[in-house]
């Protein structure tokens, strides 16, 4: 009998070790045909985390067509003009610092730096976010401090560590400029020159930079033949076991939230608390915006200080449930209600290597060609 005991053991130990070690068998060819079938209701059921409210859940997909707020509706025009200021350097003190100088259309609109260079070559605090598909966005910059494209125009002309102008300054240089009062009057019906003309003529241009569609796009639309089958099966990993749905949702593949992620490097010299720094609520503390995952390729590197210099980083991080060191030398000092809890829905993943390139593998699929545009001519 003790003979048979030992290679039974081995048996069961054998076959639990594989079981964790192995990706789950996925029928693959259903999988392409439910999910590239133009129907999202019969795509499997998303893993939701308990705390995710179900009720105002939205699935990724299509993006709709770009909202317009009623109070700056679009016109040729006004988009024409925004683009020439968003390139315009002459809002900024120097005269050398433009809106494209930290959002480059050849660097995935943004410039590819952990952070970005401003006034007197300073260094930012953060990493610069793409501007592809803000239209789509709630909130503005890491910490959601600007409530809409209008609102967000303002803030890197006055802020010292990016453009240091002065924002009455800054809009009496626009108007000192003779060729700028036709292009303020072909959009807004005459030739006043204001802060609020400037903001909404950048936002109309900003709202008009989109990604054209992606592969992700053309498979869930029925070219079913457009994925591989590691990407059909990341899709499902995305949606699944990797959790990154839970945040990343909706078809801007952003939940427009704020998440403690663990990455506040809190004591540290780039420690950040994110959206604690606007709303000053203690449960804000290290919280940031969740950022589309669209295009993501195209804006390395990643997460709001740009520590992560690959996409397998970061998803290395999410499958280790985003460890982040207890801070053990500042309890029960006055900094002890300031230590940040990182959000609960963080937790290991248990993807082994398969599962993670074919996960990476579908985030690709949400990126396009970087394409060129056509600068336009500053105004004298």
């Amino acid at each position: 009998m003790k003979k048979l005991i030992f290679p039974i053991l081995f048996l069961l130990i054998l076959t639990a070790y594989k079981s964790i070690e192995e990706p789950e068998y996925i029928d693959i060819q259903e999988l392409r045909k439910v999910y590239s079938s133009g129907d999202p209701s019969l795509w499997p059921a998303a893993a939701l985390n308990e705390r995710i409210d179900k009720s105002k859940f939205q699935d990724i997909g299509i993006l709709p067509a770009v909202p317009y707020p009623a109070y700056n509706p679009y016109s040729k025009e006004k988009e024409s003009l925004g683009k020439i200021l968003f390139f315009d350097p002459r809002l900024s003190l120097s005269g050398q610092i433009a809106c494209a100088s930290c959002h480059n259309p050849e660097l995935g609109w943004t410039d590819n730096l952990t952070r970005s260079f401003g006034h007197d070559r300073q260094t930012g605090k953060r990493n610069s976010m793409t501007i592809l598909n803000a239209a789509y966005a709630k909130t503005l910059f890491w910490d959601g401090r600007a409530s809409s494209l209008e609102d967000q125009a303002q803030f890197p002309i006055g802020d010292p560590l990016e453009m240091n102008e002065k924002l009455t300054i800054a809009v009496d240089k626009i108007a000192q400029v003779k060729g700028y009062k036709t292009l303020f009057e072909a959009a807004f019906g005459d030739k006043k020159i204001s802060l609020e003309r400037i903001q909404y003529a950048i936002a109309t241009f900003e709202r008009s930079i989109n990604s054209p569609k992606s592969k992700f796009d053309q498979f869930i639309s029925g070219k079913s033949d457009a994925y591989t089958d590691s990407q059909v099966k990341g899709l499902h990993l995305f949606r699944t076991k990797a959790q990154c749905i839970n945040c990343h949702n909706t078809p801007y593949f952003s939940d427009n939230q704020f998440h403690n992620d663990g990455q506040t490097l809190f004591g540290t010299k780039n420690e950040d608390f994110g959206r604690y720094n606007v709303t000053k609520d203690v449960a804000d503390i290290g919280k940031f915006r969740t950022p589309t995952l669209r295009e993501a390729v195209n804006t390395k590197p990643w997460m709001h200080h740009g520590h992560f210099p690959s996409l397998l980083d970061v998803v290395e991080l999410y499958n280790l449930g985003n460890p982040s060191p207890i801070q053990k030398k500042y309890l029960g000092t006055a900094r002890d209600s300031l230590i940040p809890k990182a959000d609960p829905m963080l937790r290991k993943l248990n993807l082994n290597k398969e599962e993670i390139n074919d996960l990476l593998a579908f985030i690709e699929t949400l990126s396009t060609p970087t394409r060129r545009i056509i600068y336009p001519t500053l105004p004298q």
